[in-house]
């Protein structure tokens, strides 16, 4: 593997980018404009691997709105022979397992965690359909049996495992009438046609800070998978989802979906020291790589 560090700074427009620190004048309260100039000028740390790009970033001064954070990317150009593909931890669904073992089992190059799933029963609670069989559906509300949930209204689908983000319509059970023999439903959605999507103001999992992770697509066609830890305060402090959408847009994404987060949060390339984690996971509340969530599905970088 070949690092190299980056010192330029990097147009906002353009910040498919990478970090080791990030130096850059900042205010407590801190302003949007203050926050791009700030991410626009980060140094990041870039490792090249066969098909894609791994880029990490720390922000150790506050400069970020406000926090420090520590992001990792995959970038994923759109002329490259890698594509996506989605697993699950058993096809009974009874079963979990953490996010790199379910790349190891299926000889992925790298991976990161999929979308909301039962943590009790083990089931995805979002449509999920891999290989034209149906392993999820979206489960229903207390009291709306028939329409979505907030988190439930932004889908990836495969295309020869290249990835399309679609909005589906309120009904629950759309899903079922596309083609696509491979469905992810998660969100809300971040970006859809290069505009924010307003999120809503009245849930603690869109206002608070937390472990993040997130696909997006730009204009040319690359895919960007990111992850940011969270939950580790004045180390990693994650984000909202406002704070994600913001990062989302500045990295360049047309569109862009939000994942399951928090402790499930995790990105696993193989070959890399650390079992193959590049992420902190929070479930034994310790800034370091052994406390890994098991989770129902993932996303895979074959």
């Amino acid at each position: 593997m070949n690092i190299r560090h980056h010192a330029n700074l990097i147009a906002v427009a353009l910040c498919a980018l990478t970090s080791i620190s990030c130096r850059a004048t900042s205010t407590t309260d801190s302003l949007p404009d203050t926050d791009s100039l700030a991410f626009a000028a980060c140094v990041w740390e870039v490792d090249e691997h066969p098909g894609f790009t791994v880029k990490r970033l720390q922000v150790s001064d506050n400069s970020l709105f406000g926090s420090n954070q520590q992001l990792t990317l995959i970038v994923i150009p759109p002329d490259s022979k890698r594509r996506l593909a989605f697993a699950i931890a058993d096809s009974t669904r009874d079963t979990i397992l953490t996010t790199s073992e379910i790349a190891l089992r299926t000889d992925a190059l790298a991976a990161i965690n999929g979308s909301y799933f039962d943590m009790t029963l083990y089931n995805p609670i979002c449509y999920l359909r891999i290989d034209g069989r149906e392993m999820g559906i979206n489960t229903p509300g207390k009291e709306d049996t028939v329409n979505r949930k907030y988190y439930q209204y932004a889908s990836i689908r495969l295309r020869n495992g290249h990835p399309r983000l679609f909005i589906p319509d309120s009904n629950r059970m759309s899903e079922r009438s596309r083609p696509d023999s491979n469905i992810m439903t998660a969100g809300p959605m971040l970006l859809w046609h290069g505009e924010r999507v307003p999120q809503r103001d009245d849930r603690t999992f869109v206002t608070n800070r937390h472990n993040r992770t997130a696909l997006g697509i730009t204009d040319d066609g690359t895919v960007i998978l990111l992850t940011a830890d969270g939950r580790f305060r004045n180390i990693a402090e994650g984000f909202t989802l406002t704070e994600l959408e913001s990062v989302m847009k500045w990295l360049g994404c047309r569109d862009a979906i939000n994942l399951d987060g928090g402790g499930s949060t995790t990105m696993f390339v193989r070959g890399r020291p650390n079992g193959g984690l590049l992420t902190h996971p929070s479930d034994n509340n310790r800034f370091d790589y052994k406390g890994e969530r098991p989770v129902s599905n993932a996303i895979l970088v074959l």
